[in-house]
């Protein structure tokens, strides 16, 4: 069994649910979240084999809508994991809950790193997405963060509204990078079934206008001395997050909480999506125990969402096997698609935006 490093915590309580959003969510109630955090003890108790934990992230659903008193349920939960060796602890926040005595709660229970979803601060595309901050709020409230000592903040961007062009996103960007996050996180916007978007039938850019305002977002980040180091994550030197470069790495982790995903003993499990269900402890939905070639085929689309791709020799050492024998990447490196540089072989910087269709020639 490979050293499990890693723990994602699902909070799904929301006090409003985003247009866009398909994670698994259910509007905040008071009762529900006690019982949720004491399910959540519970699993983490039956599952956790006590090992060393070197990252935690606490997502959702909006984990900063639960009160100080829930949350000081949840750290003292949390409080099972050894972390004698924590490098990166994340929580994520929404603009509106940032308050002082949040901060402080999420100080005193050893976060180091904030992730922020703010999107944007265009009105017609707040509008559309259902939030509603403003460009003056948010720098109020990174303003607090920093000022109580967080330096490794995240700020989550969506792009890819109909009505979106090259200017918007370069004021979005200019906004953002004036509040002088350490990471960006970039989303193009998936219109996903059973979302309020899909519903009303709003409509996105086209393919080729979302390869344009990606290009926008990577020359513009370039220039502000971003290292762009995933497919839609960017970090200035040192940032980058070690959390998701454990998914990307293919390692294994824990996930906890309804809906959560894991990956543990090559089975890759996700929890039920039934609060019900997670309330009567019946935390188990899909799982799936992956053959030595789904293990190999995830090291390879994990590994090619990161701009300097993966070691060669580190992947055929895991695997005792070559790699030009399982996959075809001679034809991919001499047409260009590939590059083959120091031991590590990547997708093409500039044909990044058609990685799916490099990866169906491989797998």
């Amino acid at each position: 069994m490979e050293d499990v490093k890693s723990v994602y915590i699902h909070i799904p309580f929301c006090k409003t649910i985003c247009s866009y959003c398909d994670f698994c969510k259910v509007f905040y109630h008071d009762k529900w979240v006690y019982e949720y955090l004491c399910c959540l003890e519970q699993e983490i108790e039956d599952i956790y084999n006590n090992e060393e934990i070197e990252t935690i992230y606490i997502g959702g659903g909006t984990p900063s809508s639960l009160p100080i008193k829930h949350l000081k349920t949840l750290f003292s939960t949390l409080k099972i994991f050894h972390t004698s060796h924590l490098k990166e602890f994340t929580f994520e926040c929404n603009i509106n809950d940032i308050t002082k005595e949040l901060l402080e709660m999420l100080k005193n229970n050893h976060v180091n790193r904030l992730s922020i979803g703010i999107q944007s601060f265009q009105p017609e595309k707040l509008k559309h997405m259902g939030r509603c901050h403003t460009y003056v709020e948010a720098k109020e409230k990174i303003k607090l963060c920093k000022e109580m000592g967080f330096t490794n903040i995240n700020i989550d961007l969506m792009y890819g509204f109909s009505f979106e062009d090259k200017k918007s996103i370069k004021d979005d960007l200019k906004k953002i990078l004036s509040l002088k996050p350490t990471h960006i996180s970039t989303y193009s916007l998936i219109i996903e079934e059973g979302t309020l978007l899909h519903l009303n039938k709003t409509p996105r850019v086209t393919e080729d206008e979302d390869a344009e305002l990606y290009e926008v977002i990577r020359k513009m980040l370039k220039k502000e001395r971003f290292t762009h180091y995933e497919i839609s994550n960017f970090a200035l030197k040192g940032y980058e997050s070690l959390h998701n470069l454990g998914y990307w790495k293919n390692k294994e982790y824990y996930g906890f909480g309804l809906s959560a995903s894991g990956y543990i003993d090559k089975v890759r499990y996700t929890n039920t999506y039934s609060l019900t269900k997670y309330l009567k402890n019946e935390y188990t939905g899909e799982k799936e125990l992956l053959t030595m070639q789904d293990v190999m085929d995830n090291h390879l689309m994990l590994g090619f969402r990161l701009i300097n791709g993966f070691n060669i020799h580190e992947f055929e050492e895991k695997y005792q096997v070559k790699l030009e024998k399982m996959y075809p990447i001679r034809p991919l490196l001499k047409n260009g698609d590939l590059i083959l540089k120091k031991g590590n072989i990547f997708i093409n910087p500039d044909k990044l935006y058609i990685m799916n269709e490099i990866l169906l020639k491989m797998i």
